[in-house]
């Protein structure tokens, strides 16, 4: 039950920064990692959606669900990236 309850209140805190631009980082394995700015566009029951810049990716909506977040499988970053998305350059 506790999950549940993580789980919508990741909701909540996500409804309230609709329309603000996000940071995502999601891990897609074997050290590949994405990192993607965009708007979040809107909340759901089980996922939110974020919104891309058509011209940068060609994939324009990205689909990330609560466990994701809760998992750390993706990180979130609302307004200015964390610092640790950033990739350094060396």
């Amino acid at each position: 039950m506790a999950a549940k309850n993580a789980l919508a209140e990741i909701r909540q805190d996500l409804e309230s920064h609709i329309g603000e631009i996000v940071w995502i980082k999601a891990n897609r394995g074997r050290r590949k990692t994405i990192i993607r700015e965009g708007i979040l566009e809107n909340t759901y029951p089980y996922h939110f959606l974020v919104k891309l810049d058509a011209q940068k990716h060609p994939v324009r909506v990205i689909s990330v669900s609560y466990a994701d977040v809760l998992t750390q499988t993706v990180e979130l970053s609302i307004g200015k990236p964390d610092r640790r998305m950033v990739p350094t350059t060396n």
